[in-house]
């Protein structure tokens, strides 16, 4: 084993349990620290894209992963006046595809979670909980309660985009973080079945001002109904006039828009059923410190247009893992790390922040562009390759 021998990973999220994992088995003492009592999953399904899958594979855990979630072969998005398909991205167009025959997967954060979970305490992972993490420094981690725990080789922080670590790097290196205005309401509810695809992401768009979604996410471990994640596009400060508004008149919008979601809605009997979800933006333009990594939304967060946030940070963990253990030194690791996942983390935040403005934004001219020019180029036989290395995250492959 090179580099550290004991490292704090913070957050128990799908990059921090993965990174765990590893450097546990790379026979590292590992203490993951959590702010729940109990160590759990936040949050709705998300697409797995060949990059995470790729992690996973490495990890042994993609079969067990599979069996929970859901496999994807396209995402399709229409607009509303004329039903017209306006996006259809298919993994059959990637220029690699996955031998395994799965290039995304739909699955709930419950289910990669508990896979992940049961990996890290199998291999002798440990877990303190109930700690809200404040900042980091001289391979401590100091809490909000005031207390530090104790000295590590290297502290880990993958606590999130509010991550404060991170949010004291971005003021030091001169990249503050930027609040974006459109955010999206979310839940979890059953799987209405058809018409829907069992095997896209669907979505349906009013100008770039109204946006539904509805992904098939697998189970959860526990129980083996199948489920879905149903998203609609909002704005934070209209957040407040939704909830006066009520759920019928939202409801009626809903299905004005997409009659096909009616079934869904009848899960909804109180506003506090959708979580609303807010997004910024943020790059650190280095990830690394004194003792310390940044991974995942931590250090880079954006919009979720292009669905890259877990599996930038599973190639994140991965890339930190690969690094520790290559380097004997410390700095020498962190540097590696920090210059492996440089470009491809800067071209999709760049892509990111790009792709936003056509689908969560005021005005008509980018919708107008989205729907009549970038719908037909995107239909031209190069384009839909280079479409789908996008959306799968494998532009600059990082595997590679």
């Amino acid at each position: 084993m090179r580099g550290p021998a004991a490292v704090a990973v913070a957050g128990a999220g799908p990059t921090g349990l993965a990174l765990a994992l590893m450097l546990a088995r790379q026979g590292r003492r590992v203490v993951v620290y959590e702010r729940f009592d109990t160590p759990r999953p936040i949050g709705a399904g998300f697409m797995l894209q060949p990059t995470g899958l790729h992690v996973l594979d490495r990890l042994g855990l993609t079969d067990r992963v599979t069996t929970l979630g859901q496999p994807l072969d396209h995402i399709v998005g229409r607009e509303t006046a004329r039903r017209r398909i306006v996006l259809d991205v298919r993994y059959a167009d990637l220029n690699a595809p996955r031998p395994q025959g799965v290039n995304a997967l739909g699955i709930h954060r419950a289910a990669i979670f508990q896979v992940l979970y049961d990996a890290c305490l199998a291999e002798g992972v440990a877990f303190e909980t109930g700690c809200e993490i404040a900042a980091a420094a001289d391979g401590r981690l100091a809490m909000t309660t005031g207390l530090s725990g104790p000295r590590f080789d290297l502290v880990v922080d993958a606590t999130g985009a509010r991550s404060p670590i991170a949010r004291d790097l971005l003021v030091r290196q001169g990249s503050p973080r930027r609040d974006l205005d459109w955010g999206a309401l979310w839940a979890t509810v059953p799987w209405p079945g058809a018409p829907f695809d069992d095997h896209a992401l669907e979505q349906v768009y009013r100008g770039a001002s109204r946006m539904i979604g509805i992904l098939l996410c697998g189970a959860r471990p526990d129980d083996p109904a199948r489920l879905a994640t149903f998203f609609w596009s909002l704005k934070h400060a209209d957040h407040p006039a939704w909830r006066a508004a009520g759920l019928d008149r939202w409801k009626a919008e809903v299905r004005a828009l997409w009659p096909e979601a009616a079934p869904v809605l009848d899960s909804f009997t109180d506003p506090d059923q959708l979580t609303l979800a807010r997004y910024g933006h943020h790059t650190l333009p280095f990830p690394v410190g004194d003792r310390l990594a940044v991974v995942g939304d931590a250090a880079h967060s954006t919009s979720p247009q292009l669905g890259q946030g877990v599996n930038m940070g599973l190639l994140d963990a991965w890339a930190l893992a690969g690094a520790l253990e290559g380097q004997d030194e410390l700095d020498a690791a962190l540097t590696a790390y920090a210059r492996i996942r440089r470009w491809h983390v800067r071209l999709y935040q760049a892509l990111s922040m790009g792709f936003t403005p056509f689908y969560q934004a005021d005005g008509t001219v980018l919708p107008w562009v989205r729907d009549h020019v970038l719908g037909k180029l995107a239909r031209l036989p190069f384009a839909a390759r280079i479409l789908a290395a996008t959306v799968s995250g494998v532009l600059m492959d990082p595997r590679a």
